[in-house]
């Protein structure tokens, strides 16, 4: 079986390449020279590598060791070398690329300003994470990120907040869709603690900065022990470089790495070498060829954009667009008046007083309405108690009525008159509209509780700040339908009114009657905190079982909704609530 090799007594099985690995360590200790180690191992085992190279340093791997003949085959896009020119704009391109083509690419981002940066890998790393989830495209891919806090740092500005996001849910989930990530830096203090504390196999070469031995403590704080962690805190500072500890509980079998090991030397040309003093670097030859002809017509878009964006020719279309005016004669502008009629005051108060008039009109209008509305309201409260009577006389003399009268007063008969007087007649009677009836509705199948004015809202269908629904409220309230503010709850008269509606269900009937009122996000989450069974769980752990960013906006909104809709308890800690287990 095909092994990744390291060193001489270090081999890595291929499925590596769907891990999250961490490559960390000061400056000159060797991390980009155990990065390219790595690189060359997944690459000569036959699987598709994706290298993110944000200083320019990676081009020799197209060489030899020696820089005089052919290194790895891989298209390098951008930089001074690059084979094709990258576009700020062309993320999503460069991503559709890889997946659908599965070449392996090195991204040099070395010309790249850092704005620019934050725009391409933003798009690019979206659209990945995006096609791999189709099940077509879910081939192993290794995304090597070198300078990692710089993709994905622990304090982003404006503008790098996606690209963070980005990146967080491929070192997080990308394994599921082929996706491994190799995470490079030299200062673990500042690349982004939850994309750090996610990775799986940790690679320590010599670190001696408190802050960045501080990062690494909290990666240990969740994967690994406590005698472990001993060892590699009190060598690190002083391992000689090239000296690497691999560490990783659990991985590939239960027995997990955790190995000091010296890397081996790499095959292909070390371009990012630090230079040493009166030493002259001679420029490599014979790079390794790579076929373009299939790759022009996909990346025409992206070049003709790159053409487009280069100061040079932007300056020359400037010029020629400055000749082209000059040379046009000047157009002077017809301007056209129009006579605008103008109201006169004495029209103006004679529309005041229309509107007065008409106003104090309504009003009395308005008045004489509700006065009708309430004593309609009273006269049928009252003849249902009569009903209501006259049953009861009913179901106790029944025995003693004669067979002609007992057959009109039958039990059958008597709902019959009571359904058609309590709910046809006062549905007819009362103007009722399709605002308040699903109100009605909404708290006749929550009868017995309160009902908050957001609950009401987002359960009617209705925005519970519009004006409609105000006045909705306070038409009910008038008619003596509901009572309360905010909580409300509904009257014996409105469950008359209501009409037809359906108990609200118990058990899983419950649960499944939640999900179709809820939107996707917020049907998620509530099924997971559900599937606990009233356990309490934290935001983190949450989002990873629903698949939704504990960080992101609209988890937290999701959140807020359920807590209104109070299906949900707690704050920092969260649970389904106790209805759902009854």
């Amino acid at each position: 079986m095909k092994e990744i090799k390291l060193s001489k007594d270090l081999s890595l099985p291929i499925d590596t390449v769907t891990q999250s690995i961490g490559i960390l360590a000061k400056k000159r200790s060797g991390k980009s020279y155990c990065a390219r180690k790595l690189a060359e191992g997944i690459f000569n085992t036959g699987q598709q590598l994706c290298i993110v190279d944000p200083k320019g340093d990676w081009w020799g791997i197209r060489f030899n060791k020696e820089g005089k003949g052919a290194g790895l085959p891989i298209i390098i896009l951008g930089g001074e070398r690059g084979d094709l020119p990258l576009e700020v704009n062309g993320g999503s391109l460069v991503a559709k690329l890889l997946v659908e083509e599965r070449v392996s690419i090195l991204l040099d981002l070395s010309l790249l300003r850092k704005y620019e940066v934050a725009t391409f890998m933003t798009a690019f790393m979206e659209d990945l994470y995006r096609l791999k989830a189709q099940e077509k495209y879910r081939t192993p891919l290794m995304l090597l990120i070198d300078e990692a806090d710089a993709i994905a740092p622990q304090k982003p500005q404006p503008n790098e907040a996606r690209m963070l996001g980005a990146a967080e849910d491929i070192v997080r989930r990308g394994g599921q869709r082929g996706i491994g990530c190799t995470m490079i830096t030299q200062r673990s203090a500042v690349l982004n603690k939850n994309v750090l504390t996610q990775i799986q196999l940790l690679i320590c070469l010599r670190t001696i900065s408190p802050q960045d031995l501080g990062a690494l403590d909290e990666w240990i704080q969740v994967h690994g022990e406590r005698d472990q962690r001993k060892t590699l805190m009190e060598s690190l500072p002083s391992l000689p470089i090239g000296d690497a500890w691999l560490w990783s509980p659990g991985w590939p079998d239960e027995k997990g790495i955790f190995q000091r090991t010296h890397i081996g030397e790499i095959t292909t040309y070390d371009s990012g070498a630090t230079p040493k003093a009166g030493q002259k670097r001679s420029d490599p030859r014979g790079m390794a060829h790579v076929d373009l002809d299939s790759l022009r017509n996909q990346m025409a878009e992206t070049m003709e954009k790159a053409k487009a964006s280069d100061p040079k020719e932007l300056k020359k279309r400037i010029a020629e667009l400055e000749r082209e005016l000059k040379s046009k004669p000047e157009v002077k502008a017809e301007v056209k008046t129009k006579e605008v009629p103008v109201i006169s005051d004495k029209q103006v108060a004679s529309l005041e007083k229309l509107l007065d008039r008409s106003f104090n009109e309504f009003h009395e209008h308005g008045v004489a309405l509700n006065a009708v509305a309430n004593t309609i309201t009273t006269g049928l409260r009252d003849l249902r108690n009569a009903i209501q009577v006259i049953a009861e006389f009913h179901k106790k003399s029944q025995s003693e009525f004669k067979p002609a009268v007992a057959q009109i007063f039958n039990e059958q008969k008597l709902r019959k008159v009571q359904e058609k007087v309590t709910t046809e007649f006062i549905q007819d009677q009362l103007s009722i509209s399709k605002c308040e009836r699903a109100i009605l509705q909404v708290l006749a199948t929550r009868k017995g509780k309160n009902t908050t004015r957001p609950q009401l809202g987002i359960l009617s269908g209705y925005s519970s700040t519009s004006g409609s629904f105000s006045n909705s409220l306070s038409s009910l309230r008038t008619k003596n339908l509901i009572t309360g503010s905010d909580p409300l709850s509904i009257t014996e008269d409105g469950l008359a009114v209501a009409g037809d509606y359906e108990e609200m269900p118990t058990g899983k009937d419950l649960q499944s009657y939640w999900y179709s009122k809820l939107g996707k996000a917020e049907q998620t989450i509530l099924k997971v905190l559900i599937d606990a069974g009233g356990e309490f769980l934290n935001k983190e752990v949450i989002g990873d079982r629903s698949g939704y960013s504990s960080a992101s906006g609209s988890f937290s909104n999701s959140l807020s909704k359920l807590r209104t809709l109070q299906l949900i308890e707690g704050s920092k800690i969260i649970k389904a609530a106790d209805v759902f287990f009854a």
